[in-house]
């Protein structure tokens, strides 16, 4: 290979659409890029979704004699990529709320299955983060638990479930986005520990994932001061990631990024600097997934950087041949992988969510002939998440399965709202009311305190972080959802019916 060649194979872009456009093609042709990313924009249904991964396979391996890893963030629960003909699994919190790290390895099976019958071979997942900070606006429920050693056991269980069934997972964001209130999607975190107090905690599910045999990781754009002095994010750190992470943890797999266009790069850095000084840092794979002039200008500034010696041929070499070496690994589609979304892949993953629903305080008292679900409607909650809701509303479909009255609130209620809600809720037999990300929309909290002072028989359910529990009256009972899916709805109603009894235990402390 030239170098521009390698720089194409240690080069990951995204596309706008369901079908390869213009600018997509001309970039894979002119520069041999080699990788791709999906997200939910490039989903219409997994018929769609098999094609279009076939088209880029076509044209890659056309353009570069190799095949392109395409990779994916399906990590179940609020952050799912693929349409409702797959199977989506509960989210990570959920699973460990079942109790059972096998319930992870068996959720990690089923989407490796899902995303090999589409031609999907490189899945960004599962999160190592120990969500130790509630605030965290981006985490919270993608972690597994906010102790260490429990999302120690789940991310080797998910690894586990991965590799077994041939698909390249890649553990993140190391080397931790759990303890900050910034996003990095929109901020430049810091996180103003040592590396021996990073021992103590984040990095334990990052070590015990790597002994399990995790062959990727995906690094955080978050500044660790007293680490990397010269005020650079993780991403961006050669004392992180060469220092850190290859030689005192000693990994010796794939290195990704989180994706460049993120304001933590673009905008403090610029996302082509940021791309050379994460390739220089030791990073093998730099995604840019979203806007093609500055996929290209990333592409030139790296081969540029290459040429005045920034990025030494040697470790250009080495990281290329790694590439190439897990390309041969887990680019091959197995031959008998499969239909997606099938009964019984349904039917497990549905079984897995239900064991998730956590009673986390209080009895769930009988809803009574009128009971009033309140509550607002699903909304994008990160730029992680799917720009694309669900329509529908978890009062609409309890009133509709359960009986009484629906009232759906916006995203953030206003006072107006919250006293309209608690005067409609007279003559109720019992109130039920969801939030989802509360936390950080104080409206719904005042909606939650409102319902409460009633009197009425209530039930609060946090279909997203757990924290939002908290602002609860005490003669409420609290129920841990964990996302808002239509999924997570169908095995909530039976619930709070009372015909099933809630299983989950909490893996978090409130």
């Amino acid at each position: 290979m030239n170098i521009q060649q390698k720089i194409g194979q240690r080069l990951v872009i995204g596309l706008p659409g369901t079908g390869m456009d213009g600018d997509f093609v001309r970039l894979i042709r002119q520069y041999k890029i080699g990788n791709v990313i999906l997200f939910r924009r490039n989903v219409k249904n997994c018929a769609q979704l098999k094609r279009l991964c076939a088209d880029i396979q076509e044209l890659v391996q056309a353009e570069t004699g190799y095949p392109a890893f395409i990779g994916i963030d399906q990590e179940g629960g609020c952050v799912t990529r693929l349409s409702d003909d797959a199977v989506n699994v509960a989210g990570q919190m959920a699973l460990a709320a079942t109790g059972d790290p096998e319930n992870a390895r068996r959720a990690a099976a089923l989407t490796a299955h899902e995303l090999q019958a589409v031609g999907v071979n490189f899945n960004f997942t599962p999160s190592a983060d120990v969500n130790n900070n509630p605030n965290n606006p981006i985490i919270g429920v993608r972690s597994f638990s906010d102790d260490p050693q429990t999302a120690a056991r789940f991310v080797t269980a998910a690894v586990q479930g991965y590799l077994e069934s041939g698909m390249l997972p890649a553990v993140k964001h190391f080397p931790g986005h759990g303890d900050t209130a910034q996003d990095t999607h929109t901020s430049l975190p810091l996180i103003d520990k040592t590396v021996d107090e990073l021992e103590q905690l984040e990095l334990i599910p990052f070590r015990a994932a790597f002994e399990a045999g995790c062959p990727a990781v995906m690094t955080t754009h978050i500044v660790f001061p007293k680490i990397e002095p010269d005020g650079l994010p993780s991403t961006m750190s050669r004392r992180i990631i060469t220092g850190l992470l290859k030689e005192r943890l000693g990994f010796r797999g794939l290195v990704v990024s989180d994706c460049m266009e993120m304001d933590a790069i673009k905008k403090f850095f610029g996302t082509p600097k940021g791309v050379v000084a994460a390739l220089a840092a030791g990073v093998d794979l730099t995604l840019v997934s979203h806007t093609a002039s500055l996929q290209e200008q990333s592409f030139l500034e790296a081969v540029q950087a290459v040429e005045n010696g920034r990025i030494p041929m040697d470790e250009l070499d080495a990281s290329v041949e790694k590439i190439l070496a897990y390309k041969a690994r887990f680019c091959k589609v197995p031959e008998d992988v499969g239909p997606w979304g099938t009964p019984a892949a349904q039917a497990e993953s549905q079984t897995i969510r239900a064991r998730s629903i956590t009673l986390a305080r209080g009895t769930i008292p009988p809803l009574g002939e009128n009971p009033l679900f309140a509550g607002c409607a699903d909304f994008q909650s990160g730029l992680a998440s799917n720009a694309e809701t669900s329509s529908l509303t978890f009062p609409e479909y309890m009133a509709s399965h359960l009986g009484g009255e629906a009232l759906v609130t916006s995203s953030d209620p206003t006072a107006e709202e919250v006293v309209a809600a608690a005067a409609k809720a007279a003559g109720h037999s019992a109130v039920v009311v969801c939030s989802y990300n509360g936390h950080i929309h104080p409206g719904q909290m005042a909606l939650l305190k409102a319902m409460g002072e009633t009197g009425l028989p209530m039930i609060g359910v946090a279909l997203r972080n757990p924290y939002d529990l908290n602002a609860l009256p005490d003669h409420a009972a609290a129920i841990a959802a964990w996302d808002y899916t239509p999924m997570t709805l169908a095995v909530l109603a039976p619930v709070l019916s009372g015909e099933q009894k809630p299983t989950g235990i909490m893996p978090i402390r409130l």
